[in-house]
């Protein structure tokens, strides 16, 4: 082919292109001019009338008039001495610091009803609790390890259970220590 045959069928190409192209646009809007008509022939309805907002009544709360319980009380009435503890900053700091402050160890990602106690050893006047975790692995702690989810420090091993103290925070926010026991099981 020549370039000059080449350039008449490219013009040839732009021509028909041009040719489609003008055939897709028209001016025929008769379909959308009808469709309007259709909408614009139906029958107005009356949009109804927005409901009557009821301005707001305040209530007052009066626990005393009406002999209901104050809602800013606690429930439980704690004792003075349950208050002196919660008010005593430098055993709730010291709490705190043993539960974020220290380094985790293995046992306590598990919930303590998780562990078992399987066995104990007793190795130069030291006892030492065998404890299996839920994967089936098996551990040695004494006292002084920590286990479980809530800062179980275990405090003393015998040899059928291990006692552990824990520290979790009460309703009010406040740090308190409580005992937990893990007995032993036997496969």
């Amino acid at each position: 082919m020549t370039v000059r045959s080449q350039n008449l069928q490219g013009h040839l190409v732009l021509a028909a292109l041009t040719l489609s192209l003008a055939a897709c646009i028209s001016d025929d809007r008769s379909d959308l001019e009808q469709k309007v008509n259709e909408i614009l022939a139906r029958k107005s309805t009356r949009v109804e009338k927005l409901p009557e907002i009821k301005p707001y009544e305040r209530y007052l709360y009066q626990s005393g008039k009406q002999n209901l319980r104050d809602p800013f009380e606690p429930f439980v009435e704690e004792t003075p001495q349950e208050k002196v503890a919660a008010l005593d900053n430098a055993q709730q700091q010291a709490l705190y610091d043993e539960v974020y402050n220290r380094n985790k160890e293995e046992l306590e990602q598990f919930e303590l009803d998780s562990l078992r106690m399987v066995g104990t050893i007793e190795k130069d006047d030291e006892i030492w609790a065998i404890i299996k975790d839920p994967q089936g692995l098996i551990y040695r702690v004494r006292a002084g390890n920590y286990m479980g989810k809530n800062s179980g420090k275990i405090v003393a091993i015998y040899e059928d259970h291990v006692e552990l103290r824990e520290i979790v925070k009460d309703a009010q926010g406040v740090w308190r220590e409580r005992t937990a026991t893990l007995a032993l099981q036997e496969e």
